[in-house]
């Protein structure tokens, strides 16, 4: 057996690629750009957290897995070539990949902690698709090997209430103000997020394991209006 390498954290994006995301990929690109440049600055950060990038539509592609960001020249290029917005398929994905993963890390001599989702759409899911069978999967402890703990993340059309449905803790769940700039909500999310993910790998570093999501400015809290 390996010998123990350290604590680390598994953090996953899952980003919304349907057809409607297509104007305002480029600022999520460049949010996740500019996360890149903002770990590289905080390597003690950075060394506690292993990085995954899905994309999902009608079906899910791996953008990026299991990222060591300081070895990363870049992060890879979300994109869109149209296609609905399948919860249902992102959370099988997830369902799948996970479980993979944290043995992956364990078999390299790593102590795991819960990973973390951190999920973002502009939509709602697909009309009469059944995303509560696999997104109860995926959250049962008892059932998915490292379920993990999901912030969600609604921009545009995003339902409040579908949000909170997807976050694992009600204070995860936040929609972007009504009316504001959706590329502008995007750019405040990633911001956030590199924020969110600083200050979980530097809780880690220091002995907790504290998974700290932060509301993004333009962002309220899901529950405070449905």
């Amino acid at each position: 057996m390996a010998d123990n390498r350290g604590h680390l954290i598994p953090m996953y994006v899952v980003a919304d690629e349907s057809g409607s995301m297509n104007p305002y990929l480029g600022e999520l690109n460049a949010g996740l750009s500019s996360l890149h440049r903002a770990l590289l600055g905080e390597p003690m950060a950075a060394a506690k957290v292993r990085f995954s990038v899905l994309g999902f539509s009608n079906d899910v592609e791996v953008r990026m897995r299991l990222a060591d960001l300081r070895d990363e020249d870049e992060l890879p290029q979300l994109v869109t070539y149209g296609g609905a917005t399948s919860y249902r398929a992102a959370f099988q994905a997830l369902s799948a990949r996970i479980p993979q993963d944290v043995a992956e890390l364990k078999g390299e001599g790593y102590t795991v902690y819960r990973p973390a989702v951190f999920f973002l759409s502009d939509g709602q899911p697909n009309p009469g698709e059944d995303w509560d069978g696999p997104y109860r999967q995926l959250t049962d402890r008892s059932r998915t090997t490292g379920a993990p703990n999901i912030a969600a993340f609604g921009i545009g059309e995003a339902d409040p209430a579908t949000m909170l449905r997807v976050a694992t803790n009600q204070e995860w769940a936040f929609v972007s103000i009504p009316g504001a700039d959706i590329g502008a909500a995007i750019t405040k999310f990633c911001s956030a997020l590199t924020t969110s993910i600083v200050s979980s790998g530097l809780s880690l570093a220091s002995g907790d394991a504290e998974l700290v999501v932060d509301r993004p400015e333009g962002f309220r809290m899901a529950i405070d209006v449905v």
